[in-house]
């Protein structure tokens, strides 16, 4: 790395006025205080956030927090990286520049003005999303501004299609607070285009619309708005058509089984979640996921299993039990506690799911995750599934052995 050469080990000294007074590295952004010193901007900003008022050279007060770009002294530092790159030194990249407040505030009120012409606030909506991609400095700056707010108002307010989607696109960068989740949730017609926006020609839309539903259903902890989003048919079957066919977005099997997952919580909306295909969906796209989706996935599974309906639905798939089976001990902790549970669920309600678990191993997963470092919760349904399998252990195991000892066995 550029900012932490190592002057004995590559024979090269980096200019004393390229170091950063503060953390002594090469600087990668030059940036100069009202004190007219220069530092490194991830320095001084972090100087800053942790109370200090004073330029740490001059222990002058700073009247202002204003960062001006020194680029002068940042083209001098990638020449000298150029003219050392045979020792090794790779040249800085040149730093996108964080947004300026008065451009945020600008750029806001001409995208939430009904009275400028639709093509500029639609320009104005993409560059606010350019900027929010840019950085998580940019994404305060704009969150700062009521950003959400305006934003909310033009996603859900009616007018031109492609101004409430790109508003929309913009909008799912922010975390939403629990009073914009109930004024969404709480709104049937806005819950309405959301459900209709997961059947919309654009593939951002209909992933755009998943992660707003996610949000809104996470956000707003009042069950029962939380059961009237995840009730709605339409929206359930939408997320359930974005995972059963992948489409070529980065964001659609993220966003996929978030928005899933959430819509699962609600106990009560569960049976509709089965009867538009989650269950047959999830086990198909089991292997696609990463891990932290996997968890995801593989919780949404044992949630349908608590519902006779999943229980049955996920029975019927072939590929449920023998899956479950091999994510044991393969994925995380956590991926092992809820495959473990959804297979308890399952081997509890059908003799046939017993008898593929057992054919699928599940006898010796079960004794290696209860003699492993897994959760407390794993091993106590590791051992439960144990003993409803009794019967099913050769003869000669420790299974039917009075020395086996299950403790710690509590419902599921």
């Amino acid at each position: 790395m550029p900012g932490s050469l190592e002057p004995l080990d590559l024979s090269v000294q980096i200019p004393y006025h390229f170091r950063c007074p503060i953390s002594l590295e090469l600087m990668r952004d030059p940036v100069t205080v009202s004190t007219g010193q220069t530092y490194d901007r991830s320095s001084i900003e972090s100087w800053v956030a942790t109370g200090n008022t004073t330029c740490p050279v001059t222990r002058s007060p700073l009247p202002d927090f204003t960062l001006i770009p020194n680029h002068t002294l940042r083209r001098l530092i990638q020449d000298w990286c150029v003219a050392n790159r045979s020792f090794g030194v790779e040249r800085i990249p040149t730093p996108k520049q964080p947004a300026e407040p008065s451009l945020v505030r600008s750029l806001l009120n001409q995208a939430g003005s009904a009275s400028c012409p639709n093509p500029s606030r639609l320009a104005a909506l993409r560059r606010l999303k350019g900027l929010a991609r840019d950085s998580d400095k940019n994404r305060s700056v704009i969150s700062a501004h009521n950003a959400r707010e305006v934003l909310i108002r033009i996603a859900f307010g009616g007018g031109e299609e492609p101004i409430r989607l790109e508003a929309l696109a913009v909008l799912v960068m922010f975390p939403l607070g629990e009073a914009d989740c109930v004024g969404i949730a709480s709104d049937p017609a806005k819950v309405g285009f959301l459900a209709n926006l997961l059947f919309h020609s654009s593939i951002e839309a209909r992933v755009n619309s998943a992660a707003m539903v996610e949000m809104v259903v996470v956000g707003a902890r009042c069950s029962d708005l939380r059961a009237a989003v995840s009730g709605v048919e339409e929206i359930l079957e939408g997320v359930v058509e974005m995972l059963r066919n992948p489409i070529p977005y980065p964001r659609a099997l993220k966003i996929g089984i978030k928005a899933m997952f959430a819509l699962c919580l609600a106990k009560q909306t569960r049976h509709k979640a089965v009867s538009a295909g989650a269950a047959e969906t999830l086990v198909d796209r089991l292997p696609d996921f990463d891990k932290c989706d996997a968890e995801r996935a593989l919780a949404t599974v044992e949630l349908l299993c608590r519902v006779p309906s999943g229980c049955e639905a996920l029975a019927d798939h072939a590929l449920t039990v023998p899956l479950l089976v091999k994510t044991i001990l393969k994925i995380s902790d956590r991926a092992t506690e809820y495959a473990a549970g959804a297979l308890l669920a399952l081997c509890s309600a059908s003799e046939i799911c017993q008898r593929e678990a057992v054919r699928a191993g599940v006898l010796t997963q079960m004794l290696l995750l209860v003699q492993s470092d897994c959760t407390d919760r794993a091993k106590r349904k590791a051992q439960m599934l144990l003993k409803l399998l009794r019967d099913s252990w050769p003869e000669d195991s420790a299974g039917n052995s009075d020395d086996y000892v299950y403790s710690e066995v509590v419902p599921f």
